[in-house]
């Protein structure tokens, strides 16, 4: 990406950014139905009152029924384009989640698509007609590619990224692109380019980060199946703080060519793309459909592992896993009253729980944070200095008050690798002493935070570091009735106390809660076998959850 100093000032690329957005909103024909100036802090019942049922029908269905109606030709690729088109218009008005919508692109899309159902008899590929959501820093031929700086607006994708020439070869439709903070480094999306995304089901709250536009979006079911990209929890948090679901990948199993990202070195912290959806099949029929192209063959760097099925053991108990807490910030009531109704219920199924305890969760933080930013957060800097724009609070936070940010010589940059990779055999030996089928553990230490108040990404970031794959499902809500702190709790330290503070039960009554199923490297088809089996033996798949 070019650092070019740009010859607008940055506010002006800032109103040049948004009018493009409204433009394509209005570019709907025909038009979105308006959203109310004023509405509450929840705006999750708004969708139904504005739009047909119609449309209604169409996007309140999960992606495996949407996939088998536009199969057998129940309904046409046009139908639920506009359908989604036009929720995905009225999400922006609720949350602020879209950098743009596509509505050119998409329906000419779907009318190549209906034009080869009626020739053909078929569908083109297993996500015929699926519109699908993509996070703004994925490339798409012709579009504005930022990762979040103003300076880099003029920046704009040569090319398609290889796993969205995977996923429109299989029949899908982009139809919207997503919001995303400053530097991609952000539990929150807010940027100078769009503002501040809200959490659909509080405005006071965010819905993470840094695929949180994805998050708003499918929560507010303007789309069902989405890309988002991981490097230290940033599908995971939007999913949990949404109520929907999130897979991060194990590394190089899904195409990772042709998609912004500035944060130099980053080869030493991989991140990932993977998928955000309103069901679990969401996750599966995404990680499914790409790995059995077999991106590999032109792109070699990926894993040459195909998709393989995993069952549940019938010789034994499946052996689950509980990390309470990380040894360093107990989560909020409400997140362990999740923890123990997924317990309770497991052991109900005779599920063997197995209490597993931290591994230098402290020790982890500072290796990757160190990693992070080997050049100091020079690159970051410099594109942020280009254009003028101001500093976001939480960019702020992540590299200029974050003490392991150093420019590391050769080196040091080598010595925090042997860190990292020391670290890794570690804790597989300590994995291997408790001989778990996988991990039940939090997502944050807290339901969906405050704005600017996300400064804790230990429970998701560790699993970044460790690249083991983690697995996001919705669980229960917060409850001010119902969860509260044990007034003889054990305060573990300064960051503990001082998350505890956060804890407003009567602002976060209401919010989503989930849980993060986590597994060992290349375990990315057995953890999604065994959420598919806790989800049924916990009651969770028949939940409406919103």
């Amino acid at each position: 990406m070019s650092s070019k100093s740009p010859s607008k000032t940055w506010v002006d690329i800032v109103e040049e950014a948004q009018a493009h957005r409204n433009a394509t909103i209005a570019a709907l024909s025909p038009l979105a139905p308006k959203v109310p100036s004023n509405f509450a802090k929840s705006v999750m019942h708004i969708p139904e009152e504005l739009l047909d049922d119609s449309v209604l029908s169409i996007t309140d269905m999960p992606p495996e029924d949407l996939l088998q109606a536009l199969s057998t030709g129940q309904l046409s690729a046009a139908q639920v384009t506009d359908a989604y088109l036009q929720r995905a218009a009225v999400a922006q008005g609720l949350s602020n989640c879209l950098t743009e919508l596509l509505p050119s692109l998409a329906r000419d899309r779907a009318i190549e698509l209906d034009d080869y159902f009626v020739r053909n008899k078929r569908p083109i590929g297993p996500l015929h007609g699926l519109p699908i959501s993509l996070k703004e820093h994925i490339g798409l031929k012709g579009l504005h590619c930022t990762t979040g700086y103003v300076s880099q607006w003029e920046n704009i994708a040569k090319e398609d990224a290889h796993i969205v020439r995977v996923l429109h070869d299989a029949g899908a439709v982009f139809h919207c692109r997503t919001t995303i903070p400053q530097t991609m480094m952000h539990l929150e999306t807010d940027s100078n380019l769009y503002g501040v995304t809200v959490n659909p089901y509080n405005s006071s709250l965010t819905p993470g980060g840094s695929s949180g536009g994805e998050g708003a979006l499918i929560a507010l079911r303007g789309s069902c199946l989405g890309i988002g990209s991981d490097v230290g929890g940033s599908i995971r948090s939007p999913a949990a703080n949404c109520g929907i679901y999130g897979l991060k990948p194990t590394a190089f199993r899904l195409p990772t060519d042709g998609w912004g990202y500035m944060m130099a070195g980053a080869d030493t912290t991989e991140t990932v793309l993977g998928p955000l959806s309103t069901s679990l099949q969401g996750l599966k029929i995404f990680m499914k459909t790409i790995i059995d192209s077999e991106p590999w063959l032109e792109e070699p760097a990926l894993i040459p592992m195909p998709w393989r099925p995993y069952s549940v053991p019938t010789d034994r108990p499946l052996r689950i896993g509980v990390l309470w807490h990380d040894g360093i910030v107990k989560p909020h009531p409400s997140i362990t009253r999740a923890l123990n109704t997924i317990v309770s219920k497991l052991r109900a199924n005779d599920v063997e729980i197995v209490d597993f305890a931290p591994h230098l969760h402290d020790k982890a933080w500072t290796i990757l944070a160190s990693l992070y930013y080997p050049d100091g957060g020079q690159a970051d800097s410099e594109l942020i200095a280009t254009s003028g724009e101001p500093w976001r609070p939480l960019s702020e936070w992540i590299i200029k008050k974050n003490p392991c940010v150093k420019t590391l010589s050769v080196g040091e940059l080598a010595y925090w690798l042997e860190e990292r990779e020391e670290y890794r055999k570690e804790y597989a030996m300590h994995w291997n002493k408790y001989g778990v089928d996988a991990l039940l553990c939090p997502v944050g230490p807290g339901a969906a935070p405050k704005h600017n108040t996300a400064k804790y990404w230990n429970y998701t970031s560790q699993w970044n570091l460790l690249d083991y794959p983690g697995l996001v499902f919705p669980v229960t809500m917060v409850d001010k009735e119902r969860d509260s702190w044990n007034s003889d709790g054990q305060i573990l330290g300064d960051q503990d106390q001082d998350h505890r503070k956060l804890w407003d039960p009567d602002e976060f009554h209401g919010a989503p809660v989930g849980l993060q199923l986590v597994g060992r490297r290349f375990e990315d088809e057995k953890i999604v076998g065994i959420a598919e089996y806790i989800i049924a033996k916990a009651g969770l798949s028949i939940q409406k959850f919103d």
